[in-house]
């Protein structure tokens, strides 16, 4: 768990917190995050990592026995059988720091929310004419 209470100031920052082995699992979820959002913006909001694209697309955090996953509850409900193994809540997942984490899931789930956040945005954009 990270030891700073401080609001880091970017995500390098956040992960820095972290022992080493948990900063690689976080490293590599980012790393998941931005191959399947490579145009998504890295933010830090509500004080944890987040990634932005037309408005917040996932977010991810670290703790002492779990890694915490938001992808907003359309994520959650459209992988609900996929992240049924886990403990969750409408907008969230955990996944167990003594399992493996499910990279190519969380990288399924950001692709999703990618097309979910663009085909808002289009449809905004497309009203307004």
């Amino acid at each position: 768990m990270a030891t700073n209470q401080t609001t880091p100031q970017n995500i390098d920052d956040y992960i820095s917190t972290f022992p080493e082995d948990v900063q690689e699992i976080l490293e590599k979820i980012r790393l998941t995050i931005k191959n399947a959002a490579p145009d998504a913006e890295e933010t830090i909001n509500y004080g944890i990592p987040t990634f932005k694209l037309k408005g917040n697309l996932v977010h991810f955090a670290g703790y002492k026995k779990h890694i915490g996953f938001y992808p907003t509850p359309s994520g959650i409900e459209k992988f609900k059988d996929e992240l049924s193994a886990y403990a969750g809540a409408k907008g969230s997942v955990r996944f167990p720091l003594n399992q493996p984490i499910p990279y190519d899931l969380i990288g399924e789930i950001v692709s999703f929310r990618v097309k979910e956040n663009l085909d808002r945005a289009q449809a905004k954009e497309n009203k307004k004419k």
